[in-house]
């Protein structure tokens, strides 16, 4: 009987130790956005800056890029003129560019206009911005493919901030797969 006990107590030590040796995966906005890869774009509502009602659906089949951003927001307008240009190179290739954020249709039409942002604007509430649960503070981006799936999120979108610039790189790599894999 005692050598049972000793087996067990030996086993069962290894068993967590083994465990305790396991990298620890703390959450962080990074491994939210990995996270968020090979899942569904959550269904969503919102209005236009033309007060039109948008819908998820209004997605469907396409590919898109999501930027979520705020008026108050400085990195949210830093990185607009680097949208801008995703814009200029991508629009002809069948890709949509949405901007979602919570402020209201008005004024988000207000700003679009005086800054220039090509994007279509959609502005949900935040209730609706919670429940979608894509965004991981502002600004994030979330590239979809064809078939309704997040293929890569990240934060800012920069082509020159050492910071940024990798992974913004890595992003437009995966939209230029997407528009090849579509025959666009």
């Amino acid at each position: 009987m005692k050598t049972y006990i000793v087996t067990f107590l030996l086993l069962a030590t290894s068993f967590f130790a083994k465990a305790q040796d396991a990298p620890v995966r703390w959450a962080t906005q990074e491994t939210f956005f990995e996270d968020l890869v090979g899942k569904d774009l959550p269904d969503f509502k919102g209005l236009t800056v033309n007060k039109i009602s948008f819908k998820r659906e209004a997605l469907k089949n396409e590919i898109v890029l999501i930027n979520f951003w705020f008026e108050k927001c400085p990195p949210c307008i830093a990185e607009m003129p680097e949208l801008n240009k995703l814009v200029d190179k991508y629009a002809k290739q069948k890709v949509k560019f949405i901007a979602i954020t919570y402020n209201l249709p008005s004024s988000a039409k207000r700003f679009q206009n005086r800054n220039g942002y090509k994007y279509e604007v959609v502005s949900l509430t935040k209730e609706e911005l919670r429940k979608l649960n894509i965004n991981h503070g502002f600004p994030s981006n979330i590239l979809v493919g064809r078939d309704g799936k997040i293929l890569y999120a990240t934060a800012n979108i920069s082509f020159s901030d050492p910071d940024f610039k990798a992974k913004s790189i890595l992003l437009e790599e995966k939209l230029k797969a997407e528009i090849e894999k579509s025959g666009h």
